[in-house]
């Protein structure tokens, strides 16, 4: 929440609650499935019991060999603490969670070292290497992840328990870390502690918060971290951030330091932290973003691939990348305004971050990959393509937890001249005190939106002064919308750059109707995506879709079929599947392998015309993110075009976009 001094165009909506339909559904799975069962699995993975192992109050022996297992627990804390602030969560409910933070908090507590000090692996495995291996152990990481924990309860109760806990940490790093002598000059191997800090300070308006921030910002990018088996970039310590054209290395280190930048700039107006943050997202959109908004083409050592290097089999897209991903977005769209930041978001949430939970809450991913082949042979390890309970790096699920939890928060916004609606949830929405007026502005909001391309807002409250409701126009529907303000027509132009601005004197009852065109559309690749040559995929609305192994004839090889570009594409309801969804059809032809004869697979070249390509096949998609919840078969998101030569070159703006 930045300050009331903030450099931001937007900040956060004053109150938000989502009370239906897609995103209740799965926050409601959140709230009654995941975060009860992620206490019981961080139980059962050692994570409490490496933790009284710290405070003397159990024996044995440290579970796992990972140093950063506290930052599990931070991440379920806070996914806690926001279900606690969540107004559907009944009373009961709430004694019980309220119980669960009661107990670790104590255990916490109970494990930090007078100093301050806190992360069960240096106190109980290696005290000795205590700050001395920053590129690895992941100490000021865990800080971060508990700072945000208790800032978030802090907000949502006004407990201050748990936030002692943090501070005392934050301040014994306070006393540690800078370039005085007698203290290290330091970052951490994996970004986080920024932009925790900067909440810690927002909350508190303890000065010095916001300095250590800007420090670690800082001193990124001058060598302090060993070269390692990855290189420099790995750890974006490669150049001064101010300084970066790419963004590079591991991508979850990337983004939750650029998240760091844009909360640094947003505090101290260093427009330099802005400049780079933005053109880093531009260079990342253009070309290293998936169409799912995933990120990440390498398993290795989990970073961003080069330029275009976007293979779809191989795809590490991680669900941790994915979360981080939007909340840089969403800082940058407070920060500057912009509605594409918006765009990109809402891809990220409804296909890239949505695919990491199964529909059960119980089962997740932490890789995202766009294409499982036939006859695909799992991997072992926290990377297989499928959905499983629990990692032995377990990252992802209480990432997933807390930002679930959390998401009311990132969906609306005010300024000075009033309400900004930038993704579309059933709920309610309010902002306090726009345009100078006394009083609030309040909005519900009714829609069936992915599903559905009708959105009516209804004011229920208004203050006695002209203000202005803004709607966002997704990019991908720029141009193919219809709008009625208090039941007249809103003109085309009244759309600006994304934005649909609509101001006048509103009276509680006032409604607006925004209609979005949701016809399935055929999307292109980057023309030098060299993986994707050929191929097109099928969207709809912000959902990117793709074909399972499960909807076909059995028998029926997915890598053999190609689609038919010249017809049409057709939707259909589907009540009775995957929790009720649309359907996309599409026409093509089944083109197995040619038969050479021989042993050798490759053979001359030759152009066959489309209609010689192969058997009449028809195929039918479903979400992506709803992909593998019926059978561990293949599925693919990017389809071969009869007739193709070659990707068509669609722009990130246009999304190379076929009507």
């Amino acid at each position: 929440m930045p300050t009331e001094s903030a450099r931001t165009a937007l900040r956060p909506a004053s109150d938000a609650e989502i009370t239906g339909g897609l995103w209740a559904a799965r926050r409601s799975v959140n709230a009654d499935v995941s975060v009860p069962d992620g206490y019981e699995r961080l139980t059962e993975a050692g994570n409490f019991h490496n933790l009284r192992l710290a405070a003397g109050t159990a024996t044995g022996e440290y579970v796992n060999n990972l140093p950063f297992l506290d930052s599990d627990v931070y991440k379920w804390l806070e996914a806690v603490a926001w279900q606690l602030g969540d107004p559907a969560t009944g009373a009961d409910e709430a004694a019980r969670l309220t119980e669960r933070v009661e107990e670790v908090t104590r255990l916490l507590a109970e494990a930090q070292e007078e100093s301050g000090y806190l992360q069960s692996y240096y106190q109980v495995v290696r005290p000795e290497r205590r700050w001395a291996e920053l590129d690895w152990g992941h100490e000021l990481y865990c800080a971060g992840h508990l700072i945000q924990a208790a800032v978030a309860h802090r907000r949502t109760t006004g407990s201050t328990g748990l936030l002692d806990v943090a501070r005392r940490f934050a301040d014994h790093i306070d006393t540690v870390f800078g370039t005085a002598e007698g203290r290290i000059d330091g970052v951490c191997g994996h970004p986080e502690i920024e932009t925790a800090l900067v909440e810690l300070y927002r909350c508190t308006g303890e000065e010095r918060y916001l300095t250590l921030a800007r420090y670690f910002i800082d001193r990124r990018g001058h060598g302090l971290l060993p070269v390692g088996r990855f290189g420099d970039k790995y750890w974006q310590d490669h150049v001064p951030v101010r300084d970066a054209d790419a963004v590079a290395g591991h991508s979850v280190r990337q983004l939750y330091l650029l998240a760091g930048e844009v909360d640094v700039y947003a505090e101290t107006g260093d427009t330099g932290l802005l400049a780079a943050s933005e053109r880093l997202w531009e260079e990342m959109a253009a070309t290293k973003t998936y169409l799912t908004g995933g990120l990440g083409a390498h398993h290795t050592d989990e970073s961003f691939g080069d330029p275009y290097e976007l293979p779809s089999e191989r795809a590490y897209t991680e669900t941790c990348a994915a979360i981080a991903s939007a909340m840089f977005s969403w800082r940058l769209l407070l920060a500057t305004g912009r509605a594409r930041y918006a765009d990109h978001m809402e891809r990220v949430l409804f296909n890239g971050f949505l695919s990491g939970v199964s529909l059960d809450g119980a089962h997740y991913s932490y890789v995202n990959p766009l294409h499982v082949r036939d006859g695909h042979v799992p991997g072992g390890g926290d990377r297989l393509a499928y959905r499983t309970r629990w990692f032995h790096c377990a990252c992802c699920p209480p990432n997933v937890m807390r930002m679930l939890a959390a998401l009311p928060h990132y969906l609306a916004a005010r300024d000075g001249e009033g309400l900004t609606l930038h993704q579309y949830a059933t709920g309610t929405y309010a902002a306090e005190a726009i345009g100078g007026a006394t009083g609030r502005a309040a909005v519900e909001v009714a829609t069936d939106y992915p599903w559905n391309g009708r959105v009516r807002v209804t004011v229920t409250e208004a203050p006695d002064a002209d203000w202005t409701l803004t709607l966002r126009v997704p990019a991908w529907s720029s141009g193919a919308w219809r709008a009625t303000a208090a039941g007249e027509p809103v003109e085309a132009d009244a759309e600006r750059e994304g934005w649909l601005r609509i101001r006048r004197r509103w009276r509680a009852g006032d409604t607006v109707d925004l209609d979005l065109d949701l016809a399935p559309r055929l999307t292109a690749p980057p023309s030098r995506a060299d993986a994707l040559r050929g191929c097109v995929a099928i969207e709809r609305g912000p959902l990117v879709y793709c074909i399972e192994g499960a909807d076909h004839p059995e028998g029926t090889a997915l890598d053999d079929l190609r689609i038919d570009q010249a017809r049409p594409l057709r939707e259909a309801e589907a009540p009775g599947l995957l929790g009720g969804i649309v359907t996309v059809h599409a026409t093509g032809a089944a083109a197995p392998p040619a038969d050479t004869g021989d042993w050798w697979p490759y053979g001359p070249a030759a152009v066959a015309p489309a209609e010689a390509a192969g058997e009449r096949a028809e195929f039918t998609a479903v979400p992506y993110h709803l992909w593998g919840h019926r059978t561990h078969a293949s599925m693919r998101v990017w389809l071969p075009a009869l007739g193709a030569a070659g990707g068509a070159g669609g722009g990130p703006a246009a999304n190379g976009a076929v009507r």
